[in-house]
């Protein structure tokens, strides 16, 4: 079975996060929340307060298939600056592992240089901040090992696309049909 790890950063978009992790649950992929401060309870950018499974300081990220990060503000700029999520994302990426933001958080992924050469989409506006990548506005773009995704409206598609990297079409339409979305 998958294992994912969803970096949740004080100040992360709640809808972007928990949408992800919910979906992958149900697919059966396995999903660690883990904090990137010092306490498992994060505060969401809409005051809304949960608790992640774990501290970053508890987890080994050899262990993990792939990583996701949500978007949302301040949230991006506490993952952006946060050593343990650089060096991670770095480190995924060399060993081709997944690496899925969504909203403001592909920024993040092309400060290090990730998204050179690379489809990518973000939040309208961060686009100046991906230069380096090709550029669409499509609401989910994949990418090798690179998933992103929009924004808040398109977080069910992006935790779908997410759910059929790990699995296959068919678990990602019966998901869907689960809760009742309707895909293309």
């Amino acid at each position: 079975m998958s294992k994912i790890g969803i970096f949740m950063a004080d100040g992360c978009e709640e809808i972007e996060g928990l949408t992800v992790v919910d979906l992958l649950r149900r697919a059966s992929i396995e999903v660690e929340m883990i904090s990137i401060g010092d306490s498992k309870m994060v505060k969401g950018s809409h005051g809304i307060k949960f608790e992640a499974d774990k501290l970053k300081t508890e987890v080994d990220m050899n262990s993990f298939d792939g990583v996701v990060l949500p978007g949302g503000m301040p949230g991006t700029k506490n993952l952006e600056k946060n050593e343990f999520v650089q060096e991670t994302l770095k480190k995924f990426n060399n060993e081709n592992k997944l690496i899925a933001a969504i909203c403001a958080a592909p920024s993040v992924l092309a400060g290090l240089g990730l998204l050179k050469g690379k489809k990518a989409t973000s939040y309208p506006g961060f686009d100046v901040k991906m230069q380096e990548s090709v550029y669409l506005e499509n609401h989910v773009v994949v990418d090798g090992n690179i998933i992103t995704s929009r924004g808040v409206g398109t977080a069910i598609e992006f935790a779908l696309e997410i759910t059929k990297y790990f699995t296959d079409e068919q678990t990602t339409i019966n998901l869907a049909e689960s809760i009742v979305f309707q895909t293309a």
